[in-house]
C-alpha cells in the first residue's frame, strides 16, 4: 500500500503561509485559497494542492524593457 500524503491544519497552513488563520477562512469562503475538505468537522489541505496553488498564484516574469 502506497503511504499517504499527509494532511495540514488550518494552523499549520497560515503558519506555513505565514497569515493568520482568519485569513484562510475568509480565502475559503471566498473561494481564492488552496483546496481544503472536511474530515468530520476538521478542515484539511493536501501539501501538494497547497504547493499547486501557490505555483498557480505566481504571475510569470516580465519581459524586461529596453
Amino acid at each position: 500500500m502506497e503511504s499517504l500524503e499527509p494532511l495540514a491544519t488550518v494552523e499549520e497552513l497560515a503558519t506555513y503561509l505565514g497569515v493568520p488563520v482568519a485569513t484562510i477562512y475568509a480565502w475559503r469562503y471566498r473561494r481564492e485559497g488552496p483546496p481544503g475538505f472536511r474530515v468530520g468537522r476538521h478542515l484539511r489541505f493536501r501539501w501538494s494542492d497547497v504547493e499547486d496553488w501557490i505555483t498557480h498564484q505566481r504571475h510569470p516574469l516580465q519581459t524586461p524593457r529596453r
